[in-house]
């Protein structure tokens, strides 16, 4: 029996072997998650740059 794991993208069972898609299920959800990437949905929190009092981060003297 192929060992399955849950695609990233809907949850549904995958397969890892054989599967041109993976890690995805299908090329639906490849294409949606490649979809949301190119959106820029995917993003990281990040601490704001120190500003200066104009609010420019450039102009910043520690």
């Amino acid at each position: 029996m192929p060992r399955t794991f849950p695609c990233p993208r809907c949850g549904e069972p995958s397969v890892w072997e054989n599967n041109e898609f993976r890690p995805f299920c299908s090329e639906r959800c490849k294409l949606i998650d490649l979809g949301a990437w190119a959106n820029e949905d995917y993003k990281l929190k990040t601490q704001d740059a120190p500003t200066s009092e104009n609010g420019n981060p450039y102009d910043y003297d520690s």
